[in-house]
């Protein structure tokens, strides 16, 4: 490929400039979100039967793959004992609650249920978190009933094996699986400005690459591997079967009918593309064309206007060198 123009370095500088959320803020939010469990943590040791068992960050910020436009951070609330309810509002009431009683010099307005969160509010730094529950039942793994934040529906899943599991892929390749996570995640919060309707959740962008990881991508060039990941998704007509066996064997995967089907790393029995249509698949197979085609434009324009231009189909209006 030609780099006359744009070339990793310069995609390099467009993330830490534009697409990263940077690492004062990263340890920020990470301090904060530390410093909540921190306190559940000693009011559990000061009251052993306490049904909140434990609680942990979840999701890019424990991941390391944020971007700058992060507004709110995700964690999972373990929560144990029988007198726990099942169903959705009752659940995130006595999540609600119990929060309250853990954290007594919160407003009550700091503590707020939502459809399938409760969100706690920091007013000094403005920053909010959506505690999810998960129902545990003093699995070692840590492995529970967690609330859907798509429909409400309860699915088995770990924290600390999600986490693994982004730890072995980003030491695979070290800054950076993360950093071509973020830029194609980027690339989908365009798309959803730019295309009305379309879909594409963090996770699955960040499974797909994790899956071209997997089949040996190599992810430190990051022109290469956002063509490789687009590339995928065009071949594939996002209609090929991911699957990981780092926590399962891959004869236990479930039969899936939908038309997407990236199977959870921790669930073998989850499809976590289960609401996708394959109208949306298609979208995303359109969009990854289009973006495929600009990247092929961009490494062969004679100009650097050129070159920029095409770029700027992937990333937006932002992007410049």
């Amino acid at each position: 490929m030609a780099r006359i123009h744009v070339d990793h370095k310069d995609l390099l500088r467009f993330a830490e400039d534009r697409v990263n959320l940077p690492k004062d803020k990263a340890d920020a939010y990470r301090a904060q979100a530390k410093g909540l469990g921190d306190r559940l943590e000693s009011y559990l040791d000061q009251h052993p039967d306490f049904s909140l068992k434990r609680i942990q960050i979840a999701g890019s910020l424990a991941k390391g793959t944020a971007l700058k436009s992060i507004n709110d951070i995700d964690m999972g609330c373990y929560i144990s004992g029988a007198s726990a309810p099942t169903q959705i509002s009752a659940l995130l009431e006595y999540l609600a609650e119990r929060l309250r009683k853990a954290y007594p010099n919160f407003s009550p307005d700091q503590v707020k249920p939502n459809t399938y969160s409760v969100t706690v509010s920091f007013k000094g730094s403005g920053l909010d978190v959506d505690v999810v529950p998960i129902l545990y039942e003093g699995d070692p793994d840590w492995f529970g009933n967690l609330v859907s934040q798509e429909d409400g529906s309860f699915l088995k899943t770990s924290i600390p094996k999600h986490i693994a599991f982004a730890r072995t892929r980003k030491a695979r390749h070290p800054k950076h699986f993360a950093q071509v996570v973020r830029l194609a995640k980027f690339w989908t919060r365009i798309m959803k400005q730019e295309r009305d309707g379309f879909r594409f959740k963090s996770f699955m962008v960040e499974m797909v690459v994790a899956h071209l990881s997997d089949q040996g991508v190599d992810m430190s060039d990051y022109p290469e591997a956002l063509q490789a990941f687009f590339t995928y998704i065009a071949r594939s007509d996002f209609r090929e079967k991911i699957v990981f066996t780092d926590y399962y064997a891959a004869s236990t995967v479930g039969a899936f009918s939908e038309p997407v089907q990236i199977i959870d790393p921790v669930n073998a029995l989850n499809n976590v593309s289960r609401l996708y249509t394959a109208g949306e698949a298609d979208a995303i197979v359109d969009a990854a064309l289009d973006a495929g085609d600009a990247i092929d434009g961009a490494l062969h324009a004679p100009t650097k206007q050129e070159t920029v231009a095409y770029w700027q189909k992937v990333f937006g209006p932002s992007f410049s060198v």
